[in-house]
């Protein structure tokens, strides 16, 4: 298994935990963004840079994501093509998106944006918390000793 991070929005409070991780288990990573983004130095870890645009780094990821892989992400339609490709992923706040529960986020993910399309402000996600932090080390440690 190789572990992807969609780096564009990566918070910051996850890079000790993510690097804790990679040390731990050696696993072979890649953090792909539209700018530089350290979450550490490692021999498992590589940086690449892919050109600016919406959707760069998501369309590299799923470029070289293999069944099996594992990809950290808040992009849901990414979620949803990791998902399709019979991979995994988990968001910033801990959520494993899974085949049975990927279209329900897809579905009120889309429902928001023709909302906000519509011209109606909403609001955004709340502000990113150590209990999100904490839910998110949590499900990253039962994956990972799920697939070990």
């Amino acid at each position: 298994m190789k572990l992807y991070i969609d780096g564009d929005a990566l918070p910051n409070l996850l890079k000790p935990i993510l690097l804790r991780a990679i040390e731990r288990l050696h696993l072979e990573t890649y953090v792909i963004a539209n700018k530089k983004i350290s979450i550490g130095k490692s021999a498992s870890i590589e940086y690449m840079i892919v050109e600016a645009g919406a959707d760069e780094a998501d369309n590299k990821i799923v470029e070289f994501l293999k069944e099996g892989d594992l990809v950290i992400t808040a992009d849901i339609p990414l979620a949803d093509r990791v998902i399709t490709k019979n991979a995994h992923a988990i968001d910033h706040r801990g959520e494993i998106y899974t085949q049975d529960n990927i279209k329900h986020y897809l579905a009120m993910r889309n429902l928001m944006q023709e909302i906000r399309d519509s011209g109606e402000v909403t609001k955004g996600p709340t502000a990113f918390s150590q209990k999100d932090c904490q839910n998110f080390a949590n499900s990253l440690n039962k994956f990972l000793q799920n697939t070990n």
